[in-house]
């Protein structure tokens, strides 16, 4: 089988979705975007001892018309005053993503940009992060951490937050110290029920946490600032369906705050092989009990514990009911497939939903491959391995526009759909000569 090469990229850039947004704006406006984030990042070169600052499109999603500080090396993009203007290819998914293209590795973000300037900085910051991460020694790559679909991962994750919210929010260092150190028994408890995430929660956290630190950072938000925006950003994150591919936009640039009051430059200390919860509780001081379940116990209820555990509970059995439908409807019945060869992908993080060993189901989705381009708004289902999606049986079929439940697939010519008289399953065959049902 060919190897098939992913682009994961996302939709929606977490730490951003309460801000108020502004309408797409215009060259001007465009410019000063681009001069506010070079100023920004030369004034923040410390923290990682590198201009952050690169190459930039910002996209607009509706008409697909991209703005850049930079020219491309095939020169696609033409100067307009002092930026460069073109129009994004229909293979390129967009998103808020580091991307090669045209020779150079770009941040992406998509337009319209917040009106909040911290939070707008925040956003180009950390894309731009994205693009010099592997040379900094940090790869991209993140792995679900589906223990975070289930009830308890869910409730403990919870716990932790509310603990962090507490830490943010306290007026002495005793205080602090105190709720910092119960969000991390939470974590240690929540690693212990699921050994698993002591990996996977790290390999998120090395990338988008990171990455959301970094953006942290060269906003620069004042004392005040940085408190409502945590508090906000955790609050808005509680009421995402999924937590599996967005939490370290919160946990690691909350932990990394504490730490820098006492280590300015702490990032420069960690390379991806380090852990970065026992990073943070060596160099924050904190101490772990032995008996973690015992403490738990006893702290849980000074968090909304209780409530946590009953609202979690009744999702627990609504989302049975929802797998249950997945597995029918992209397993079971009569479903078609579609394999991958070049893929690129992009995504909501927030509404996934891990259906097991089966794999998860992303909702919304937008895939290009050399077979075409697939848009789904209501349910696909990714293998485990990522070599291949599964969809409802098409409904329409005519010429290159395959259609079905929710989704639609724009095919190039030398691909087909056959049925598989066997399974009842569609697939999709590379033939030319193959006739089209």
């Amino acid at each position: 089988m060919k190897k098939v090469f992913t682009v994961i990229v996302y939709l929606i850039h977490i730490s951003i979705a309460f801000a108020q947004q502004s309408k797409v704006e215009n060259i001007d406006s465009i410019s000063n975007y681009f001069k506010e984030i070079k100023y920004v990042t030369k004034q923040g070169v410390k923290l990682w001892n590198r201009d952050l600052y690169g190459s930039i499109l910002l996209v607009n999603p509706e008409n697909r018309l991209l703005y850049s500080n930079e020219p491309d090396i095939k020169n696609t993009l033409k100067l307009q005053k002092d930026i460069y203007v073109g129009t994004l290819p229909a293979s390129i998914n967009i998103a808020n993503t580091s991307m090669q293209w045209n020779g150079k590795t770009w941040a992406m973000i998509m337009l319209p940009l917040s009106k909040d300037r911290y939070d707008r900085i925040n956003l180009l910051a950390h894309e731009l992060f994205h693009t010099v991460q592997i040379s900094l020694g940090f790869t991209q790559y993140n792995k679900e951490s589906n223990h975070l679909e289930l009830k308890d991962g869910r409730i403990y994750l919870r716990l932790e937050l509310e603990a962090l919210k507490k830490a943010i929010l306290s007026n002495t260092q005793k205080e602090q110290t105190k709720h910092l150190t119960n969000a991390f028994i939470f974590r240690k408890y929540r690693n212990a029920i699921f050994p698993e995430s002591y990996d996977t929660e790290n390999q998120l956290e090395l990338n988008e946490g990171l990455a959301e630190y970094t953006g942290f950072m060269i906003s620069n938000r004042n004392k005040e600032a940085t408190k409502q925006h945590f508090v906000n950003s955790v609050n808005t994150f509680i009421k995402n369906p999924t937590y599996v591919r967005s939490f370290a936009y919160n946990t690691t640039p909350i932990y990394g705050n504490f730490l820098r009051k006492k280590d300015k430059y702490w990032n420069q200390k960690i390379s991806a092989d380090n852990n970065l919860t026992d990073f943070f509780i060596e160099n924050l001081n904190i101490k772990i009990p032995t008996d973690l379940k015992a403490t738990v116990v006893k702290i849980f209820k000074e968090y909304n514990g209780e409530e946590i555990i009953q609202e979690e509970e009744i999702r627990e059995a609504k989302i049975k009911i929802r797998i249950a439908e997945y597995n029918s409807k992209f397993i079971e019945q009569p479903h078609f497939e579609i394999g991958f060869e070049n893929m690129n992908i992009s995504f909501d993080p927030r509404n996934i939903l891990p259906i097991g060993d089966k794999g998860t189901v992303y909702p919304n989705m937008r895939v290009t491959d050399n077979w075409g381009i697939l848009e789904v708004n209501n349910g696909a289902l990714m293998f485990p391995n990522w070599n291949k999606i599964s969809i409802s049986i098409p409904t329409k079929i005519n010429d290159q526009l395959i259609e079905g439940d929710g989704w639609s697939l724009q095919l190039n010519k030398n691909y087909t759909v056959i049925k598989d008289e066997t399974s009842s399953n569609y697939i999709l065959v590379k033939n030319k000569n193959t006739s089209r049902l």
